[in-house]
């Protein structure tokens, strides 16, 4: 069965989760908003509660390419975020139905963009 929901309320604890469940994640506030960090330093996922706009969405670090593939297929799921999406960060609306099964996959990927290598040896297992 899919998980999908549309909760925004909900939708921060549901991300920390995702997040938490990684090798060695922390979580601390940058800009304002919960971020999740892979190995106490690298940046991988960024909350955003009306922090731009008046909608809920987090920004994640993205394989090369997937931030213009995503947008292009789903252009009111993903968007290209400020300030990072010209790394080729991706934004992922949280205030609509959520397919949270796609939403860890996203997170994972954001993960292994930028954690380091014996993270993610620890991440395969």
């Amino acid at each position: 069965m899919v998980d999908v929901t549309n909760d925004a309320e909900n939708a921060l604890p549901r991300l920390r989760e995702l997040c938490l469940a990684l090798p060695e994640v922390t979580e601390r506030l940058s800009h304002g908003e919960p971020t999740w960090f892979a190995g106490e330093k690298k940046t991988f996922v960024m909350y955003a509660d009306h922090h731009h706009d008046d909608r809920v969405a987090f920004w994640c670090a993205a394989p090369p390419g997937t931030q213009e593939a995503l947008i292009g297929e789903a252009p009111l799921k993903y968007f290209r975020p400020p300030y990072v999406g010209h790394r080729g960060w991706l934004g992922v609306w949280l205030d609509r139905v959520v397919d949270w099964e796609e939403i860890a996959e996203i997170v994972t990927d954001a993960y292994r963009v930028v954690a380091p290598k014996r993270l993610l040896r620890d991440l395969e297992g």
